[in-house]
């Protein structure tokens, strides 16, 4: 499931992925349920997001020189700058087309799964099966999210308490991983 050939590429994958928890934990600020505990949940998913990068980036900077699948100019290099800029472009599409429908609601879940959807190939680009797990588990939670009234919580919160966990449990492990081969 994690191929330990390349620890400063799951390093910066602890960085990113803890980041990213720590993000969509916030948006899930949003307008969770009314109890206080959800907000605690979330503060709690958060920190963690914030200490699994605080840990993992500069254990990634003092591993820089080491092995990357990544070569620059090469062709995982090239896959990764195309993926990149195709969600870009596909959520900047998405997000103008969800206001103009006066669905606003539906902009943290189109980010989510294409967030998602970009984690699969980039499991070949990396040469690192984990990705498409991830990629699988943050799309289903998008799409869930989606799918939820927004009564109760908007479905921003959503996103963030079923994403947030997905990605720091995931980059939790990338980041031991790489600790275990340094």
């Amino acid at each position: 499931m994690i191929v330990t050939e390349f620890p400063r590429d799951l390093l910066m994958t602890g960085a990113i992925f803890g980041v990213a928890a720590f993000v969509w934990a916030g948006w899930g600020q949003e307008r969770p349920p009314k109890h206080w505990i959800w907000r605690v949940v979330l503060g709690l998913l958060s920190l963690g997001g914030a200490a699994l990068a605080g840990i993992s980036i500069p254990a990634a900077i003092r591993n820089w020189s080491s092995d990357t699948a990544i070569v620059v100019g090469g062709p995982a290099f090239i896959w990764y700058i195309v993926i990149f800029w195709l969600e870009v472009i596909a959520i900047v599409v998405l997000a103008i087309w969800a206001t103009r429908r006066k669905r606003k609601d539906l902009i943290a879940p189109i980010v989510l799964v294409i967030v998602g959807i970009h984690f699969i190939p980039l499991a070949w680009v990396f040469a690192q099966p984990i990705y498409a797990v991830v990629g699988v588990l943050v799309t289903a939670a998008a799409v869930v999210a989606a799918l939820v009234k927004d009564e109760s919580a908007a479905r921003s919160f959503w996103c963030g308490i079923l994403g947030a966990p997905i990605l720091l449990g995931a980059g939790a492990v990338c980041a031991t991983a790489a600790f275990a081969t340094l």
